[in-house]
């Protein structure tokens, strides 16, 4: 979701491309995400708190962790289940306590398939966490992990390819020996990722969804595949 590197491009992410769905005018969107971290992480650095210091009534706060969370063989970020679901919890108690709106989001998929062309997936128990704190906390959900699964499903294993940063050497400036990344996004990865939350935004009934703006046409597909259907 983070916004990215100009060292790192073209690895982009989908937070970059949500502000076109909403009026600038009525919406602003600032993404406060930065790769690598986990909901502890994001605590034990401030990030979280430099974000709650400056949370106004009415805001959208947009949470959305997991990938960092469960990655049980980085130590520098690995958060345990029990631990994920309690600072989620605090997330959710610090935003209304400053009367701002929280929306949980499900982590998105990663890209891996097996042998026979099906998703796999790779979160463990981390996206019903985030299912049963909405659900405990009754926040408004937005499964990301099942509307990016539909998403690479449509692709498949090989026309996904185009959704992640995957580079043969000498293809790009930045990455001189190539790159098969299946966890970050292109700029088409990141644009459908984006719709996918703007259409989940606008289902949810609150009040945010009312300011979603869905152009006529979806995002371009990439060849090969079917075609794809903040602050106030």
């Amino acid at each position: 979701m983070a916004q990215k590197l100009a060292e790192r491009r073209p690895e982009t992410g989908w937070g970059e491309a949500l502000q076109q769905y909403f009026d600038v005018d009525q919406v602003r969107v600032e993404n406060h995400a930065r790769n690598g971290r986990s909901t502890r992480t994001f605590l034990e650095e401030g990030r979280w708190q430099a974000i709650v210091d400056r949370l106004q009534e009415g805001d959208y706060v947009l949470i959305q962790f997991g990938h960092n969370d469960e990655s049980k063989e980085k130590v520098d970020r690995y958060t345990p289940p029990d631990d994920f679901r309690r600072n989620l919890a605090r997330f959710v108690d610090d935003a209304r306590a400053r009367k701002a709106i929280p929306v949980l989001l499900t982590p998105v998929r990663r890209r891996k398939f097996d042998d026979a062309g099906r998703l796999v997936d790779t979160h463990g128990e981390y996206p019903d966490l985030v299912r049963a704190v909405a659900a405990e906390k009754q926040v408004p959900l937005l499964d990301m992990h099942q509307r990016s699964a539909a998403v690479l499903e449509r692709f498949g294993p090989e026309g996904s390819r185009k959704l992640f940063l995957q580079l043969k050497p000498g293809e790009h400036p930045n990455y001189p020996a190539g790159i098969e990344d299946n966890t970050h996004f292109t700029p088409l990865g990141a644009e459908l990722m984006a719709r996918e939350a703007a259409e989940g935004l606008k289902q949810l009934g609150i009040g945010l969804s009312a300011l979603v703006r869905l152009p006529a046409a979806a995002p371009p597909s990439a060849a090969g595949a079917p075609p794809v259907g903040a602050r106030p």
